[in-house]
């Protein structure tokens, strides 16, 4: 019974809700950027190449002659997709970016960490040492205020 337990304060923290939450958007926002990659943006790519279809770029790998890819689908002809490939190459970069915006815009939100002190050392032996210390850890020499 305490498994059943140990696992329901697991699963109902707070962070590990976050998580979930935030894979179902981040699920949901893929799919939203790969239907603008390859509804969108690949089109006309395409277009300025020449009437290229992205999605339709592969290699046969057999000497069997198929026209697209459904078709070597159905045939069970082996081909290297790389129009699928480019596509989903360019949905990550898509999403990379947008992350990037994302992250870049909400690090102007947050207060920015005070300044680390200065780093005091030993005159003695050059070993760092804490700012109120009256004695080196490392050599045990006494620091006076001009040494300070």
């Amino acid at each position: 019974m305490s498994i059943l337990k140990d696992f329901k304060n697991f699963a109902m923290r707070g962070n590990v809700i976050d998580l979930a939450v935030g894979v179902i958007i981040g699920g949901a926002f893929g799919k939203i950027v790969s239907s603008l990659v390859t509804n969108i943006i690949m089109p006309p790519v395409g277009l300025l190449l020449g009437g290229m279809d992205f999605k339709e770029l592969f290699i046969n790998l057999t000497n069997k002659p198929v026209a697209s890819i459904a078709e070597a689908e159905a045939a069970k002809v082996p081909v290297i997709a790389y129009g699928l490939f480019l596509n989903a190459v360019v949905d990550f970069l898509i999403v990379a970016f947008c992350i990037f915006i994302l992250i870049q815009q909400m690090n102007r939100f947050l207060p920015t960490p005070p300044p680390a002190p200065p780093e005091r050392k030993c005159p003695f032996c050059y070993g760092t040492i804490d700012e109120k210390a009256t004695r080196c850890p490392h050599c045990t020499s006494h620091l006076t205020e001009e040494h300070a």
